[in-house]
């Protein structure tokens, strides 16, 4: 998938206006909308054309356009997004689905996302995604279901998967042109993940809920013995929710999820001594701030 072949632009900015840049993204864009919206404003921005170009050739008044490339204003309605999609070469499906994730997210109402999406038919681009992001889905998303349902209930830990394989159909280029496809999809599905999850006060993602569903819990009938249980785990895992994002993961996928460090090393894109490294520098803070008695080993899954 190419860019509109046409002479380069010195900025990307508006014409008639040379050296000023595309502005940044609304503060108050939500966090679906702004996961649509930065590859979108990517490929406009290495495309070569301005924003007169794209109002000539999608029709749309230049304002608008600038208004939606910058999330300003209300959220865009799907006929002007279509046609900055045709103009930029942009896969239509799963921008379509993000596009209505991000409508409700702004509180558009059914009737309203409907009413956009029928005033356009979809008669461009593939139906399908590339058979290498298919066969990327097919392999990464039991792994990615898994992991997101560690910090999400299940439709949550769904529609986060679902956005992630989405955005990489829109970034596939991107992705192949990386120095690898599964390291630079890893953080397109954490932070999908990290935008739905509950965090507390001091900026951690809650496990409170990983907490309450592990196995020796499970295992438990005495009501004293699982209320200290009860009080262990949550207390291990406050401590791994608190550990930095790369030792997160690892404890997550290792011990929570039950995954090799082969197998994790497979999921992150990342050397497998690099898997090594992480868990034991994650073991030692955990037994700094629990105590010898917490072995992250045996962290129930």
């Amino acid at each position: 998938m190419s860019a509109p072949s046409v002479p380069p632009q010195s900025d990307g900015g508006q014409s008639g206006r040379p050296g000023r840049k595309l502005g940044p993204i609304s503060d108050g864009v939500g966090p679906t909308h702004r996961a649509w919206l930065e590859p979108l404003r990517t490929r406009f921005l290495s495309s070569g054309l301005t924003i007169s170009d794209l109002s000539e050739r999608s029709g749309w008044a230049k304002s608008k356009i600038s208004e939606l490339l910058r999330g300003a204003g209300l959220y865009p309605r799907w006929e002007i997004t279509h046609g900055l999609l045709q103009v930029l070469e942009i896969p239509t499906w799963p921008m379509r689905r993000l596009w209505m994730a991000a409508a409700l997210e702004a509180h558009k109402k059914p009737d309203w996302i409907d009413g956009c999406i029928q005033k356009v038919a979809l008669t461009t681009g593939p139906v399908e995604p590339p058979l290498e992001h298919q066969a990327f889905t097919d392999l990464n998303r039991d792994a990615y279901t898994a992991y997101a349902r560690v910090f999400l209930e299940d439709q949550e830990a769904f529609e986060a998967v679902q956005e992630t394989f989405d955005l990489l159909w829109l970034r596939w280029h991107e992705a192949l042109a990386s120095s690898d496809v599964v390291a630079f999809a890893w953080p397109v599905l954490r932070e999908r993940v990290m935008d739905r999850a509950y965090h507390s006060e001091d900026g951690h993602p809650e496990l409170t809920h990983a907490a309450f569903n592990t196995v020796a819990l499970s295992h438990l009938t005495d009501d004293d013995a699982r209320f200290r249980q009860i009080a262990e785990s949550l207390a291990l895992f406050r401590a791994i929710s608190r550990l930095p994002a790369p030792q997160l993961d690892v404890m997550v996928l290792t011990h929570l999820l039950g995954l090799d460090h082969a197998a994790v090393a497979d999921v992150l894109g990342t050397p497998i001594a690099a898997v090594h490294s992480t868990d034991r520098y994650a073991r030692k803070s955990l037994t700094t701030a629990l105590g010898p008695q917490h072995d992250p080993g045996d962290a129930p899954a």
